[in-house]
């Protein structure tokens, strides 16, 4: 279910509704209106002009959500929109039940349905927790850390990411965390941003040979590396598929009662 056509359709029908009823229908209900009270010498009585001058229904819903809709799909499509972590493949960073906020005017404005951007300016950098929507199938979003940019080397081999030939900084948090048995926390370093992952240090994992990355893409990876879907297996993130950047963690719901503990900015 898109839910941006919806609300855009939602939006197009309401507004459209409102406005005939502005330019044609409410100036039509005030002439009858007009006409009837001229016939009559003792004017009409409440019910009779209640009945001439009242909104059809349709018109009433219209005036009352087409505001309302109107916000949210401006909120919604350019500054700022909600989406739920369903798995953990960005752990520690991340956890399974996370609300996040995701800022859609971080990397310019684009449009709602067909995602073409209309205001150009600021890209990823390496770093960023991009949400994006994923290649092979554009109607699921998927939330992934930027690792490389347009024009970049990478290479992963032995659980060590290599960015333009140089070994990205990591060193040993916990070697045997109580959120994650069996697995290595670290912090890595991509340029000045320090984050979390979880390396597993009995599964030898993927090995990648060096990549370039090609104008206009990007190749991101999940924090939680031995166990996230990331462009190691199903390449690059085209610019046009790109969402927004995930900057804060607003609530938590893992089925129970929902959690404001965890509020944070995301690193």
């Amino acid at each position: 279910m898109d839910f941006s056509l919806m609300l855009v359709v939602a939006v197009a029908v309401s507004g459209l509704i409102w406005l005939l009823d502005r330019v044609w229908w409410r100036p039509a209900r005030l002439s009858r209106l007009a006409t009837a009270e001229a016939g009559t010498t003792d004017g009409l009585d409440p019910k009779s002009r209640h009945a001439l001058i009242k909104e059809p229904w349709p018109v009433d819903y219209a005036r009352s959500f087409f505001p309302v809709l109107l916000v949210v799909l401006v909120l919604r499509s350019f500054v700022v929109e909600p989406f739920q972590i369903p798995s953990g493949s960005m752990r520690p960073t991340l956890e399974v039940g996370d609300f996040i906020l995701v800022n859609k005017f971080a990397y310019g404005l684009r449009l709602p349905v067909v995602h073409t951007r209309f205001v150009e300016y600021n890209e990823p950098e390496r770093g960023d927790v991009m949400v994006f929507r994923f290649p092979s199938e554009p109607s699921v979003n998927f939330i992934k850390r930027v690792i490389a940019l347009p024009g970049d080397t990478v290479r992963y081999e032995g659980k060590q990411l290599y960015v333009n030939g140089e070994q990205v900084p990591k060193r040993l948090l916990d070697d045997s965390p109580a959120e994650a048995p069996g697995e290595l926390l670290l912090e890595e370093r991509l340029g000045e941003l320090a984050h979390r992952i979880y390396n597993n240090p009995r599964d030898p994992g993927p090995q990648m040979r060096e990549l370039v990355v090609p104008d206009g893409h990007y190749f991101t990876m999940g924090d939680n590396r031995d166990h996230s879907n990331d462009s190691r297996y199903w390449g690059f993130v085209p610019e046009d598929n790109i969402v927004g950047r995930a900057f804060a963690v607003w609530m938590h719901w893992d089925g129970g009662l929902p959690s404001f503990t965890s509020i944070r900015r995301i690193h």
